[in-house]
């Protein structure tokens, strides 16, 4: 350990400190921009280099941070308490999904109920390359319609250990195969948010969007056949890709936004299983026997129905709260709002007082899965699904796997805001823009992915770049809603690299501190799909 501290000591820290003392002898813009990057990448070389979880790595960039702001960009004791208090408020409102969504995981898998649902969809697509792809791709994209918030990846992570993936490999697969769903997730919250931060007319922004998106959902669903060594599903993939993109669009393009990635991931898995039983029965790919094999054939076992009933009905809950307006208006009285003053740098960089903070908690995701969590507690005690199982020990399970992603998503969006509130985002975004200037559509999606990185959320993506994004199209004179619809494409498919995400599925699976083993592989990935949608938003600018 101490030799490990040694090395970190000497690769990293030394030269931060040496580039800190030449910033304060030479003003030069270039150190600044090695500066504003270096807590993210300092971040990322404990986690991918030296392998150290979000749990550490996370406190230790905020420090990071904290010491370069105050040294290269005038942090003053205001600007850290706003920056902190706000990453603190946000962090709550993550683990405030978090944390119920593994407390009913927890309940349900005690009931064996995760294994269950795991084996009936192996007994609906009996082609286990179809079946990997569709759960950790389809289905996570219907998840990720309900609530987001890293939900995907903390409950389809262990079903799909459950069907015999491994674990880090699991959390890849879903990291990457949920993202294509995030903008239009969580009931359409994320881009109604993105339609209050830009001028451009909220039509032909969900056209576009829903087209990149759509394109973005092929190549996540090709990853995903990849990273399961299953390319030769390729046809498959591309069929139900189709059909997933044409839903999503028809729904964006309908107004129907806040069902648009709900009602694609569910045709996808619906589709999954109807290729199953038809096409792919005679086909079967050629490669002799890929149907599973030694599968009971309960069809309704008490735990497959007490899992049924426990997110079917966290999924009618949802529903019914986003759609039906009366009983939203109606549980939105309740809200909590927090106010901050307006905060500025010594060098100059001022954060307005306009930025509010505003919590419903009968609206929010948490407090719908925290109630079908007791509930479902309850049910399975009395259906005696369980053995020695009690409310106590779930709660320890629960509370023990929380803690190090708590610690991490605390620090990480600490940090995110912090660098927000000193201008150091703001000033890579621009860094980038001017580097490549007239082809600022190949870097668009990936300043989003950047800010979904930093903050671990899209929508905090958007906030912090959409409206910048629309003032530098303006500006190249290329077409605004093109160049903001690849700004959340990107901050979509950021969500494969957010950390904070990457944490709540390793916790789910019992690989906490893997974080960096994980980003090895979702960054590369995430950044070659990132690349190809920058090329087609280029062509799109030119076309239209």
């Amino acid at each position: 350990m101490f030799q490990k501290f040694m090395k970190i000591l000497l690769i990293f820290v030394v030269p931060l400190l040496a580039v800190l003392a030449i910033n304060t002898m030479v003003d030069s813009i270039a150190i600044r921009y090695i500066l504003a990057a270096a807590p993210i990448l300092g971040v990322l070389i404990l986690m991918m280099v030296f392998r150290i979880g979000g749990q550490c790595a996370g406190p230790i960039g905020l420090v990071i941070g904290i010491v370069i702001s105050i040294q290269a960009f005038g942090l003053t004791l205001n600007v850290l308490w706003v920056s902190q208090v706000k990453g603190l408020i946000l962090s709550s409102f993550v683990i405030a999904v978090f944390l119920p969504a593994l407390f009913l995981y927890n309940i349900v898998n005690q009931a064996n109920g995760i294994q269950a649902v795991a084996q009936t969809l192996e007994r609906l697509i009996t082609d286990r390359g179809t079946l990997l792809i569709v759960v950790a791709w389809a289905f996570s994209g219907m998840l990720e319609g309900l609530a987001g918030f890293g939900l995907p990846v903390a409950i389809v992570s262990p079903m799909l250990v459950g069907l015999g993936v491994d674990p880090i490999l699991a959390v890849i697969s879903v990291a990457i195969g949920h993202a294509w769903s995030v903008t239009f997730g969580d009931m359409g919250v994320i881009f109604q948010t993105l339609t209050a931060l830009v001028r451009e007319d909220p039509a032909n922004l969900a056209h576009n969007a829903a087209v990149l998106l759509g394109i973005a959902c092929l190549l996540c669903g090709l990853t995903v056949a990849n990273i399961f060594k299953r390319l030769d599903r390729w046809p498959v993939v591309i069929m139900l890709a189709g059909l997933m993109g044409t839903i999503q669009y028809v729904c964006a393009v309908s107004h129907l936004s806040a069902l648009a990635s709900f009602l694609a991931g569910a045709s996808g898995l619906a589709g999954g299983v109807f290729l199953n039983q038809t096409w792919l029965s005679p086909w079967r790919f050629k490669l002799g026997s890929s149907r599973n094999a030694n599968i009971p054939n309960q069809k309704l076992s008490p735990p497959l129905v007490a899992a049924l009933v426990s997110y079917g009905s966290l999924a009618l809950i949802m529903a019914a709260i986003n759609l039906i307006n009366p009983l939203s208006l109606e549980l939105g009285k309740a809200i909590w709002s927090v106010s901050f003053p307006q905060v500025e740098t010594l060098s100059g960089f001022v954060t307005a007082a306009r930025y509010n903070q505003t919590y419903q908690p009968l609206l929010h995701p948490g407090t719908s899965i925290l109630l079908v969590g007791f509930f479902s507690y309850w049910m399975n005690k009395n259906a005696r699904l369980y053995q020695s199982t009690d409310l106590r020990k779930i709660l320890t399970l629960t509370f023990n796997a929380a803690l190090p992603a708590m610690i991490g998503i605390i620090s990480m969006v600490g940090l995110s805001s912090l660098m927000d509130h000193t201008g150091m985002n703001l000033l890579l975004a621009k860094l980038l823009s001017s580097v490549f200037y007239g082809a600022f559509p190949l870097v668009s999606p990936l300043i989003g992915m950047l800010g979904a990185f930093a903050t671990g959320s899209n929508n905090n993506s958007n906030v912090l770049f959409a409206s910048l994004q629309e003032e530098i199209a303006l500006i190249l004179k290329l077409s605004p809603t093109i160049i903001i619809s690849a700004q959340t494409t990107g901050g979509s498919l950021g969500s494969m690299i957010a950390p904070a995400k990457v944490i709540v599925g390793l916790s789910t699976v019992n690989r906490s501190g893997h974080d960096g083993e994980v980003l090895r592989q979702t960054i590369p990935y995430g950044l070659i799909i990132g690349l190809i949608m920058g090329v087609i938003t280029l062509i799109l600018t030119k076309l239209l």
